[in-house]
């Protein structure tokens, strides 16, 4: 396992990593999240009787935004050029799930983009409902998987799990280089 990489073990402080001799390379991650929302509330968000509007829309729509300004909410995040964020939003039988796929050519990856789109689309769901429904909870916000840069790639085990044999045969474990 690699150490700290914003922190500087002779000081004792913490720093944005330079990446500047870094090669661009592009990368992609895909990030889940989920919303657990009582079965009353989760009726209502199926037949769209909300008092606030569509909150898979509105959601969706600030987990984009929110990827856009990563840097401006984690401290020590690099401002990356991303050349493309989905985030889908779909109703499952205990709530809602939100999964984000994040890209860009870049020298750092964006997992962290990925992370913070999918927190914010289920952060903004919440508040859309919590009138319905004061006991939701957010879970489960984990990588899903990563690709590309000098770490190689990374499939989370859970989504290990669920692909297809085949594609396990490429995989080579959950950590692998190029």
């Amino acid at each position: 396992m690699a150490g700290l990489t914003h922190y500087k073990k002779k000081s004792g402080e913490v720093a944005m990593v330079d990446v500047t001799a870094k090669a661009v390379t592009n990368r992609i991650a895909v990030a889940r999240g989920f919303l657990r929302v009582s079965r009353p509330a989760l009726a209502k968000v199926r037949r769209l009787q909300m008092p606030k509007g569509h909150p898979l829309e509105v959601a969706r729509i600030a987990g984009i935004a929110a990827a856009k300004r990563t840097s401006e909410w984690i401290p020590l995040c690099h401002p990356l050029p991303l050349t493309h964020i989905d985030v889908a939003a779909r109703v499952c039988q205990n709530g809602l799930e939100f999964t984000s796929r994040v890209t860009a050519s870049a020298r750092t990856g964006v997992e962290m983009e990925a992370l913070t789109a999918v927190a914010a689309a289920a952060l903004t769901a919440y508040d859309m409902l919590k009138a319905l429904d004061k006991g939701m909870e957010i879970t489960s916000i984990y990588l899903v998987e990563k690709h590309g840069g000098r770490s190689g790639d990374y499939i989370a085990p859970s989504a290990r799990a669920r692909a297809p044999r085949r594609k396990l045969a490429h995989s080579r474990g959950h950590r692998g280089k190029k």
